[in-house]
């Protein structure tokens, strides 16, 4: 079966709020809706909300053996990885295994995500020792 599809809706109207779920694991920090899913491959594309004042330090870097795009929609987000901030606007094309993370956030940062677990790839092991 191929991505869900919707009709035109206001993903961020207040009537839909009841929609948006906290991630597992960020402490109420970070909430995700998803737009749509391949229940077959894995795909997506979901809004992530950071909230003012998320710190992912604690939870360190990041990775995923598949690609994914991101798009801040609104507010800004620090990634340490990069040494950058991460406004309005930006745009990334991730390949799998490229690090990013940990995040800051001083005010609420919207992100689009598009990922495609159907792409995913073995990643070379991290070598413990360093």
């Amino acid at each position: 079966m191929p991505k869900t599809t919707a009709t035109y809706w206001n993903v961020l109207a207040g009537d839909h709020s009841d929609k948006w779920e906290s991630i597992e694991g960020t402490q109420g920090q970070l909430e995700q809706l998803t737009l749509a899913q391949d229940s077959v491959t894995g795909d997506y594309t979901r809004l992530t909300r950071f909230k003012a004042g998320a710190n992912t330090a604690e939870f360190g870097v990041n990775a995923h053996d598949y690609p994914e795009e991101i798009y801040i929609i609104s507010g800004r987000l620090y990634d340490a990885a990069f040494d950058m901030w991460l406004e309005a606007g930006h745009f990334a094309s991730r390949p799998p295994g490229e690090k990013h993370g940990p995040f800051i956030c001083e005010e609420e940062c919207l992100v689009l995500e598009v990922s495609f677990p159907s792409q995913s790839i073995q990643l070379p092991e991290e070598d413990d020792a360093e």
